[in-house]
């Protein structure tokens, strides 16, 4: 059976667990990372890579979509980056008499956002309705994206010269938010001593596609959360929102999206249902870019600190 042909639903865990070890072997010593964004693409979120240049981002971005067998285009984010650059831009035709529509770069299954905070604020505004609804408006017309649309954004955390800040409405469309760090000691030493990332890339075999993925995001949905499974996730949006240095909580959609990552780390896991172990892996990914601190303290300490003193009953 070919990679593009759809595979019955049973089949797909394997395929999956295949198409992580192949990352893995690309982006060494990054397995927790390399799960969180399958994680991230099962449960039809977005992604942000937050991280010092040199570390793996776009290795990792090309992975996934070299994985799923996705159609990928990366846009360099710069400050004269204009919105019709990224969604398209309509064109008059002197044969027809009409304007005819020519989509731009994020009409793909994967687009890479490269230094996503480099652009102005109305460039970043451009991608908001095509995140959260998987569509584009260009002169009063709208146009549906591919589906899976995957964004995969980075951004380097220490260099802020010529930046600008992503909003929490923009933030707010990331389901996780990661950092690759430096790799450990074995890791680097098998990257400077093994074959050009490139050239590995370059072998890469799709082992799903996207009627596969798609059947994956069904069956993420169908993996069970108990009542008492609710009460602590619920117990964790409510703490965000009582705390004294938080001045911006969780959201109810932040909730929503916690659930369903859960869902499909859990489903990553081989289980049909969630564990708070799941929604503890997942909780400063997803949420410590959107808590808003009131004082100096960093959204993962925070975050870190929400579920250190959220009980599980």
């Amino acid at each position: 059976m070919s990679a593009t042909t759809p595979l019955p639903e049973e089949t797909l865990h394997p395929r999956l667990e295949a198409a992580m070890a192949q990352v893995n072997r690309v982006l060494l010593g990054k397995p927790r990372q390399v799960k969180l964004a399958f994680t991230c693409l099962v449960a039809g979120g977005h992604l942000l890579l937050e991280d010092v240049p040199g570390v793996g981002k776009t290795t990792l971005a090309h992975a996934l979509a070299a994985s799923f067998a996705l159609e990928f285009q990366r846009v360099q984010f710069t400050s004269d980056l204009l919105p019709s650059d990224i969604i398209g831009v309509s064109v008059f035709e002197r044969e027809t008499g009409q304007f005819r529509f020519h989509p731009g770069p994020i009409f793909t299954g994967l687009m890479l956002a490269d230094e996503i905070n480099r652009a102005t604020p109305k460039t970043q505004s451009a991608l908001l309705e095509a995140m959260a609804e998987g569509q584009v408006t260009v002169d009063g017309q709208t146009h549906t994206l591919a589906q899976p649309f995957f964004v995969v954004a980075t951004q380097n955390p220490l260099d802020l010269h010529g930046t600008f800040p992503l909003p929490d409405s923009q933030l707010d469309r990331f389901m996780l938010r990661i950092s690759l760090d430096y790799p450990d000691a074995a890791a680097e030493r098998a990257l400077l001593a093994g074959s050009d990332r490139r050239d590995l890339l370059a072998q890469l075999t799709p082992q799903l596609d996207a009627p596969s993925l798609a059947a994956l995001h069904r069956q993420a949905q169908g993996i069970t959360a108990s009542s008492a499974l609710l009460d602590y996730l619920q117990a964790l949006l409510a703490a965000s929102r009582r705390h004294a240095d938080i001045k911006v909580g969780l959201s109810p959609r932040a909730g929503i999206a916690l659930l369903g990552a859960a869902r499909a780390w859990a489903l990553l896991s081989g289980r049909g249902h969630v564990l708070p172990e799941d929604i503890q892996a997942l909780f400063v990914p997803l949420a410590a870019h959107r808590l808003v601190p009131s004082r100096g303290a960093s959204g993962d300490a925070l975050a870190r600190a929400l579920l250190a003193d959220t009980a599980v009953d």
